[in-house]
């Protein structure tokens, strides 16, 4: 299962990223009000919602956060650039990064206790983003032989298919004696969790290993029919 892919350089975001910046100026601020998670477009006088970025990726339907690697700031960074390029597939295919070198790293601190992010700000940190270790969707597109909940994503090593209403997705590489399939979730954590996995001789069906890990998935978040 040898998917030929496109592999993101710091090239080729700094391309897609000249090529949406906005020639307005634009500023983002974040804040806290009793302890909530507030980020504004100051440019459009309008509050960010993760309602947008939640068509994407669901990492936090809850809120935005910031000032770490969990799911919080990955949906703040998704939202941010949406928000900012207009741009679906730029902000699917490198808010992770965007959220380790930014959305992490932002604090609220001072006297007046908020952060601020500009577009040129945006812009700079886009052009310095490479390619990120963690496997993570790009788009993708349908499997017949997945659910339509799920996409096939090619990467340069190794195939991930992404399921797009939750934060879990399944890996296959190559392992020791065979293929290694592994289930997996981002979650909080700077890298991803294995929730479950599949070894596969060369051999043998791995298709079936895939639908057998999708259904698992689907069972950690629904249990089956029947049961409670």
């Amino acid at each position: 299962m040898n998917g030929n892919a496109r592999r993101t350089t710091s090239n080729v975001v700094q391309t897609e990223a000249l090529a949406n910046r906005r020639d307005d100026s634009v500023e983002y601020v974040g804040f806290r009000i009793d302890g909530q998670a507030v980020v504004l477009n100051l440019s459009e006088h309008q509050r960010l919602t993760p309602d947008r970025s939640l068509d994407l990726v669901n990492h936090s339907p809850t809120g935005f956060e910031w000032g770490y690697a969990g799911s919080g700031p990955a949906q703040l960074a998704c939202g941010l650039l949406l928000d900012y390029y207009n741009d679906a597939q730029i902000a699917r295919e490198h808010y992770i990064g965007f959220r380790n070198c930014v959305i992490s790293q932002l604090e609220c601190d001072g006297p007046a206790a908020c952060w601020h992010l500009t577009g040129e700000e945006i812009d700079a940190a886009m052009a310095t983003i490479a390619d990120d270790v963690v496997a993570l969707p790009d788009g993708g597109g349908p499997s017949p032989t997945l659910p339509e909940n799920w996409r096939t994503v090619t990467r340069p090593d190794r195939r991930v298919f992404q399921r797009a209403d939750r934060d879990h997705y399944i890996v296959l590489g190559e392992g020791t004696d065979g293929w290694l399939a592994v289930l997996c979730n981002q979650g909080d954590r700077a890298y991803p969790a294995p929730l479950a996995s599949r070894t596969v001789s060369d051999d043998a069906d791995v298709e079936q290993a895939i639908r057998a890990l999708v259904d698992e998935s689907n069972n950690l978040i629904e249990p089956p029919e029947g049961e409670c």
